[in-house]
């Protein structure tokens, strides 16, 4: 728990992973190299803000424009850093289950405590494939794994009936939904035990109310306390108070989720807020055009966060 945590309600057992983690950029230096050490900070610094669980190297840690050993360096750079007061979590998903097996082993290797594993991406498998592809990776770890459904990136969804049956594995503990299918959601949560994360920053209130643990988000770089507060009102069933929270982040989750790829508006944002040395991608991935940033800054301008801008 930090400083900023309530308890969770007796009636919800507490989650392993936490329940309000970031899904962490990776800060790159002005050349495109790793920069271990603000990412580092950057990891301080969402523990201190109220993140009890981080996520690294997932998609918005550009992992997929990394090389293995940057992946697994910032793996033992946040881990150094504060693995000893928050759950870690690796992102090792590939769409080569030969790949991510090694990513997950070395992952295990390094102590993370458990594994962000996404749905294999480009190759579009059957359901019989998806439930082969994450057996086979439970079955080589005994790190848990949280599986991540988002078929807008992966192409095709994981079916209840699927999920349910991986549900049997126990290696296999959590979800990071992005489908936002909540009618499939409820049965698979009603027919087992997997904890679910709501992976859309603008959801988190109805996952919550849903059934969730908590949200593996974004947004959550820019106002850590304030998502804080969020998730710990909703949890705690103090729906007005969560309502209100909810409404004043929604300027900051348009900002950061639907004018450019979160990886890249967070980045930006962080620059504004002092926190970064840079707003640097890799590509595919590029900076805001001039338009995109004043549609940032206006979204800003709506927010109760935007005196926390600097230029």
């Amino acid at each position: 728990m930090t400083e900023h945590s309530t308890p969770v309600p007796t009636d919800r057992p507490a989650p392993m992973f936490g329940t309000l983690l970031t899904a962490m950029i990776t800060v790159f230096h002005e050349d495109g190299a790793v920069d271990l050490e603000s990412t580092a900070r950057l990891a301080e610094e969402l523990v201190d803000g109220g993140c009890d669980g981080l996520v690294v190297c997932g998609t918005t840690g550009e992992y997929s424009t990394m090389t293995d050993e940057e992946n697994l360096s910032v793996f033992r750079a946040v881990k150094e850093a504060v693995g000893s007061r928050v759950p870690l979590l690796g992102g090792t998903g590939s769409n080569d289950t030969e790949h991510s097996r090694y990513l997950c082993l070395e992952a295990q290797k390094i102590g993370m405590d458990g594994l962000l594993v996404v749905t294999p991406y480009y190759n579009k498998p059957t359901q019989a494939g998806i439930e082969a592809h994450f057996r086979s990776l439970a079955d080589s770890v005994d790190t848990p794994i949280m599986i991540y459904d988002i078929p807008g990136r992966s192409g095709v969804p994981i079916e209840p009936e699927t999920m349910i049956a991986l549900a049997s594995h126990p290696n296999i503990v959590a979800v990071k939904d992005a489908k936002a299918d909540f009618m499939a959601a409820a049965r698979v949560m009603a027919e087992t035990d997997l904890v679910f994360y709501s992976g859309d920053d603008g959801l988190t209130l109805p996952w919550i109310a849903l059934g969730a643990a908590g949200l593996v988000g974004v947004t959550t770089h820019v106002d850590t306390p304030r998502y804080r507060r969020l998730v710990d009102a909703a949890l705690g069933s103090d729906l007005e108070t969560a309502r209100q929270i909810n409404e004043e982040l929604l300027p900051l989750v348009r900002a950061t989720m639907t004018r450019v790829p979160g990886a890249v508006a967070a980045k930006t944002i962080l620059q504004w807020q002092g926190r970064l040395p840079n707003n640097t991608v890799r590509l595919p991935h590029v900076a805001p055009t001039q338009a995109e940033l004043e549609q940032i800054r206006a979204d800003l301008s709506t927010s109760v966060a935007a005196n926390t801008l600097t230029d």
